[in-house]
């Protein structure tokens, strides 16, 4: 049996594809720790506070059998409120919660019609969904709206679903929001909405991009608290009816012990500080717009937001600069098929308040020079 394991092993070693978990060496421009919270004073003395009152490490249980503790309510209903929805689920992780949402809310009958982008835990949910699911060209609202317009003619009674990313963790672009809340208004459809990478970034006090739509009847949107908010586990916020069918329904938060009730107390903290925290995301904006004058010196197309890819093609290419990158002490990870498409192998290189303007001017010196190696 193992040599089948082996063979796969070394098939994915020919075509520069074997992962393998690495240490923390370099500079970070990898990491999802947008705003600096992950190892601040900050969070770690909120945690150190709600040990000394007495919260638990762990939940000891589902959320359904003695693992609800008043921490996950808490922070519940206070994440209901800073984002404006009418109420909020707390899972132990962002994948969990994507794959949980996408697996349970959707019926046989009904459609999901998702960008061919999303994350891997959105299509972990749609291979668990007894509905049927489309597939369409990245950000492309005329394609969404006609496939939507057509299933509509012949299934009056049954729900849409519209699944996408607000920003694109590889791709580092965005949704075109209020085009598809349009379209949801329009043919009665629910817009899931992923903010991963938008939490504590994006939005007025860091509530996303999708803030403005926040607290809508057919919008449902997920947070995680695992990138900018330093922490670790997901909310998500929808419509309390919705809430509810979730705890009767989701396997996912059915079956799984309770996140920690310690985490469910950081994030509070986290919530907070993210409220206030307009300095820092002035200050990420700032290096997001320095890296892209480095970007357009080099050739290079900018983002616009702290997730730059520099795609390179060819899975070996991408995987020779980021270890000669990680040689000049630069933390920057290449990312390969299936994660992303064939063909788009990529350095993703992500920016963080902790990186200083001259640390970015350092790696933008370094990139220059191995690219410019891989063209000689």
């Amino acid at each position: 049996m193992q040599s089948r394991y082996e063979q796969a092993l070394e098939a994915l070693n020919r075509r520069g594809r074997l992962r393998g978990l690495e240490g923390r060496a370099g500079l970070d421009f990898t990491s999802n720790d947008y705003l600096g919270l992950a190892e601040s004073p900050a969070l770690r003395d909120a945690a150190m506070e709600a040990l000394a009152r007495g919260v638990p490490v762990g939940a000891g249980g589902s959320r359904l059998l003695r693992g609800n503790h008043p921490e996950h309510e808490a922070l519940e209903a206070e994440a209901a409120r800073f984002f404006c929805a009418e109420s909020a689920l707390f899972f132990g992780s962002g994948f969990a919660a994507n794959a949980a949402l996408i697996s349970t809310l959707p019926q046989r009958g009904d459609l999901i019609v998702h960008d061919a982008l999303i994350h891997a835990s959105a299509r972990e949910g749609l291979a668990g969904t007894r509905a049927e699911h489309r597939e369409v060209a990245h950000n492309d609202v005329t394609q969404i709206e006609d496939v939507i317009r057509h299933w509509r003619a012949d299934h009056a009674s049954e729900r849409c679903f519209i699944a996408v990313e607000s920003l694109y963790s590889m791709d580092g672009d965005v949704a075109p929001l209020d085009a598809l809340a349009t379209i949801a208004d329009r043919y009665d459809t629910v817009l899931l909405i992923d903010e991963a990478h938008a939490t504590g970034v994006c939005g007025p006090q860091g509530r996303g991009l999708a803030a403005r739509l926040e607290g809508r009847a057919n919008v449902v949107s997920l947070h995680t608290c695992g990138k900018a908010l330093g922490a670790s586990g997901a909310l998500l916020l929808m419509p309390d009816v919705l809430r509810r069918f979730m705890i009767n329904r989701c396997r996912p938060f059915i079956y799984a012990t309770a996140p920690s009730p310690l985490i469910a107390a950081t994030v509070r903290a986290a919530l907070r500080i993210c409220e206030g925290a307009d300095a820092s995301r002035a200050a990420l904006a700032e290096r997001i717009a320095h890296l892209g004058g480095h970007l357009a010196r080099l050739g290079l197309p900018s983002s616009g937001s702290q997730i730059q890819p520099v795609i390179l093609g060819a899975d070996r290419k991408a995987v020779a600069v980021a270890a000669a990158l990680a040689a000049d002490g630069f933390d920057v990870r290449a990312i390969r098929p299936p994660t992303v498409p064939e063909g788009t192998s990529r350095l993703r290189i992500t920016l963080g308040t902790r990186r200083t303007l001259a640390e970015v001017d350092a790696l933008a010196e370094s990139l220059g020079r191995h690219l410019e190696g891989l063209a000689a």
